[in-house]
């Protein structure tokens, strides 16, 4: 039964809108512990093309996968990542936060989530530090990364600009947040090569995409669990749509089609 509801809903994603994808934030963020393997795990298995995650840098320089630049929120002991060594942060539990059914849960390395991703699926990361950084994350893709199809994104237009030309071969994303500007975002974004905008839904309208489009640049929208918007937003010919359950917002869209 549960293998036919996600037919179910991957049918309805195509007959909705073949262009409009769907990504996972921080994994299956809603129904399991963020930035973990089993949130990631959950985020495909619920018919996300994409897996959203965030990485920082450890004291020791590994690419740790967590949101917060401290540990408290998710794990109840207050570490600041960049200040602490890895094998530190592996031991606290960032599961049980979410329930006790997740204790356990490690905070994983980025390499452990790329191993993971299923046959034509992809990971979207986030990263959390600026271009100091890159070196790291050009060790691990290229030990771990190989037919992997991996995207990069980023609020920092420096890092994503000087991430492209360290990977050119990787789809990379301006993360941008407000109105203000956005046609002129868009223009620089598409001077530098880049291949997506990641824009709060809220902030999208139909001219934007088109706007975009015009400047061969797609469009993602984060963060939408309003199925409402989501409708809006494939009305608008987004190319892909972030959520914290996608599985949830496609049955949510389901019932209103219905």
């Amino acid at each position: 039964m549960k293998s036919f509801i996600i037919l179910f809903l991957s049918l309805l994603s195509l007959m909705l809108n073949a262009q409009t994808e769907f990504s996972s934030h921080r994994g299956s963020s809603l129904e399991a512990p963020e930035n973990t393997i089993t949130s990631v795990l959950l985020g495909w298995e619920q018919g996300a093309e994409g897996v959203e995650i965030d990485i920082h840098l450890s004291k020791d320089n590994k690419l740790m996968v967590i949101h917060d630049g401290n540990t408290k929120r998710t794990s109840g002991v207050d570490h600041q990542v960049e200040e602490t060594n890895s094998n530190i942060l592996r031991k606290l539990d960032v599961g049980a936060f979410k329930g006790e059914k997740f204790k356990g849960e490690k905070i994983p390395f980025l390499e452990e989530v790329i191993a993971v991703i299923p046959p034509g699926k992809r990971l979207i990361i986030e990263l959390k530090f600026g271009k100091e950084g890159l070196p790291y994350l050009k060790k691990v893709i290229d030990e771990n990364a190989k037919n992997k199809d991996l995207r990069l994104i980023t609020f920092d237009f420096e890092t994503i600009t000087a991430a492209k030309k360290m990977f050119p071969h990787i789809k990379c994303h301006w993360l941008v947040s407000g109105k203000e500007g956005l046609e002129d975002k868009i223009r620089h974004a598409a001077d530098k090569n880049l291949d997506c905008l990641d824009i709060r839904y809220s902030d999208i309208d139909k001219d934007l995409v088109t706007f975009a489009h015009n400047h061969k640049l797609k469009v993602l929208a984060w963060t939408v669990d309003d199925p409402k918007e989501a409708l809006r937003l494939i009305d608008s010919g987004v190319d892909e749509i972030e959520s914290n359950c996608v599985s949830c917002l496609k049955e949510k869209m389901a019932e209103i089609q219905n």
